[in-house]
């Protein structure tokens, strides 16, 4: 899984195959990929539902389709996954409330860890 561990950490947006393709920002964390969704953050509809979804990294430097992955989908327990939440805070740009962004995550969001699968064909 290098190539996908590689074009996480390299690039801070993919795109998730939802109810249409969504871009998201992100962070790598031990071995998967944590987005937060809602409470005034990205949407990404259906994402908490889904079991599994279609991820695409893009080259950083062309834009070009890296790695297209599928990735197992859960909805993590912010508080017992406060290392991969603080981790996902550090990549948030331009929060409004950077002190308080956890606690407001905490309250009306979600964080969901996509777990990659092999490389699809």
């Amino acid at each position: 899984m290098g190539v996908i561990e590689e074009g996480a950490k390299k690039s801070g947006v993919l795109w998730l195959s939802l109810d249409r393709p969504r871009l998201a920002w992100h962070a790598w964390h031990d071995g998967a990929i944590y987005v937060v969704t809602g409470g005034g953050e990205q949407s990404l509809p259906g994402l908490a539902e889904a079991g599994e979804v279609r991820v695409t990294l893009r080259s950083k430097d062309n834009g070009g389709r890296l790695v297209v992955f599928d990735a197992s989908v859960e909805v993590v327990d912010q508080a017992e996954s406060a290392e991969a939440v603080a981790a996902l805070a550090k990549e948030r740009l331009n929060a409004v409330d950077g002190a308080g962004l956890t606690d407001r995550w905490a309250a009306r969001s979600q964080v969901v860890r996509l777990t990659p699968r092999e490389p699809a064909p």
